[in-house]
Parts: structure tokens; C-alpha cells; sequence
């Protein structure tokens, strides 16, 4: 049982670094791979707060002051290094993510030094950081990350679904030059998106170090090619598909590790999963087909 809550855990955070990268991907049609290192920023930003600040309320300052840096850098990479290459060839586009990613990278090493910085982000309630039921003890963290993983996913589908800013965004996703016909500012879509799933990489970075409370310059690196791979398993540019791989792949990893002759090869089997995905579904489990027009 804790195997799997812990697995849900996990699936939850790279659910939501899944969904910064297929929604990026469904609206603007480019491969964000400097997303996952937007997670070690919001990581750095949550370390670098708690450090400044010791009163009870500084988990929440540095979650939302990890939020406003993750969001701004969000932005400011869209403006200067993805909006004027528009136009460009994807292969363009991908190299300038994968330079943007190592710069990030480098800032980081630059100012924090490239050992690994202890966060405390564990989470207690009335002194206690645990719950036991019967045989199976659950972390406080486990349950609030669970539960807000949860609150999130849902909080962003209601967006997508019932709003007029995520009509918007479904309709450019479908076709961008209809969506601009009708009147919708395709780069104010193109930015909000970036906005949302950069807020979301924030939350991912907490969470993240709610399990793992170290913070790294290349923290985000792997997370984010394992989120990108349940981006994939679900269905690239599809919110729900990105939902279920995300957990999936959590769930996946955490019986994996739990085994011991197979915790040295989790990492195998998951991109092994991947593989046999891809040939029977190549467009993953709930992506879909699309014709390309001549």
C-alpha cells in the first residue's frame, strides 16, 4: 500500500511537468526541453526563501515566490528566445530549447556551486509528520502532495473545459490560422500557455522536494525527460493522456524500485514500456491521429 501511494505521489509530479510540456507542445507545436530545468529554478528559489526566512509561514512564502520566478522565467523565455523563431523549422526550435536548458543550467552552477543543497520541505501537522493506518504509515507529505497534485489536475481541466481563455487555447491547438481568423491573439494564447505550464513546474519543483529534499543545478534534467516520456505514453498534446502517464509511469517506478533484482534497471523498464507503447499505439494512448493538409 505504501508502495503505491508513494507511487501516486510520484506520478502526480511528473503528471504535472507532463502537462507543461503537452500543452506547450498541443498550442505552440515545439518540444519545451528547457522545462524541466524551470523545475530546478523553482527548486533554487524555494531553497534560496527558506533560507531567508524562518517563520512558520515560509513553506507557503517560498511556494509562491517559486511560482511568480518559475511563471516570470516562463514568460521571458517565450518573448526572447521561442517568439522569434515563430516561423522557424521545428529542428530550429529544438536546438534553441536544448541551449536554453543547459544556460539555466550553467546560472545555476554559477551562483549556487554544483554540490547538491539540503531543503527541508517536510510537512507536519499538530507535530506529527505521519499517519499510520493498521500496517501502513503515510507520510504527511505524501497525503498533501497527493491531494494537491489532485486539486491542481482538475483546477486546470475545469480551465481548459469551461473557460473562455481555454476555448481559446483548444481552438488554437486544433488549427492556429482558423483560431486567428476568428479573431483569437494567437501569441497571447501561445504565452499564457507557457505561463500556466511554468506555474505548474513550480508546484512540481515543491512537491519534488517534498520526496527528495536536495536541490541540484541538473535537478530538473531527469524528471523532465521521464515526464517527457509520460507526455509521450499519453499522448503528446493531450491533457488527459498526459494525466494517466505521468501516473502510470510513477506507479510503474515505485514497484520497480520496490523489487530489488529489478530497482537497478526501473529506469530501463520504463522507457521499455515506452518502446512497446509506440508500437502498438503510436500516438500513444489517447493521442490522436491527425492529417496533414497539402
Amino acid at each position: 500500500m505504501n508502495t503505491l501511494i508513494n507511487g501516486l505521489c510520484l506520478g502526480g509530479i511528473y503528471a504535472l511537468i507532463a502537462l507543461g510540456y503537452t500543452m506547450v507542445y498541443g498550442i505552440a507545436k515545439m518540444l519545451n526541453f528547457a522545462h524541466g530545468d524551470i523545475i530546478m529554478v523553482g527548486a533554487y528559489a524555494i531553497f534560496v526563501t527558506l533560507s531567508m526566512i524562518g517563520s512558520p509561514i515560509a513553506t507557503v512564502v517560498a511556494i509562491l515566490v517559486a511560482v511568480v520566478i518559475c511563471t516570470a522565467l516562463g514568460l521571458l523565455t517565450e518573448r526572447v528566445a521561442y517568439r522569434p523563431l515563430r516561423g522557424a523549422s521545428p529542428l530550429a526550435v529544438l536546438i534553441t530549447a536544448i541551449g536554453v536548458s543547459y544556460l539555466l543550467q550553467s546560472i545555476a552552477q554559477l551562483i549556487f556551486g554544483s554540490q547538491s543543497k539540503p531543503v527541508s520541505m517536510q510537512i507536519k501537522i499538530a507535530g506529527v509528520d505521519s499517519l499510520t493506518f493498521g500496517n501502513v504509515s503515510i507520510s504527511i507529505s505524501s497525503i498533501v502532495t497527493l491531494a494537491l497534485c489532485i486539486i491542481i489536475m482538475v483546477g486546470l481541466t475545469l480551465f481548459i473545459n469551461k473557460t473562455k481563455a481555454g476555448c481559446a487555447m483548444l481552438a488554437v491547438s486544433e488549427d492556429r490560422a482558423a483560431a486567428q481568423l476568428m479573431g483569437i491573439n494567437v501569441n497571447a494564447i501561445i504565452t499564457l500557455t507557457f505561463a500556466i505550464g511554468s506555474a505548474l513546474a513550480a508546484f512540481a519543483s515543491t512537491f519534488y522536494l517534498m520526496q527528495i529534499p536536495s536541490v541540484t543545478p541538473t535537478l530538473g534534467s531527469m524528471p523532465g525527460i521521464k515526464a517527457f516520456t509520460a507526455a509521450v505514453i499519453g499522448g503528446i498534446g493531450s491533457i488527459p493522456g498526459a494525466m494517466i502517464g505521468g501516473i502510470l509511469l510513477g506507479v510503474i517506478e515505485k514497484f520497480a524500485l520496490s523489487i530489488p533484482f529489478l530497482a537497478p534497471y526501473t529506469t530501463a523498464i520504463e522507457f521499455a514500456i515506452l518502446i512497446i507503447i509506440l508500437l502498438f499505439r503510436p500516438t500513444g494512448l489517447l493521442g490522436k491521429k491527425r492529417r496533414e493538409k497539402v
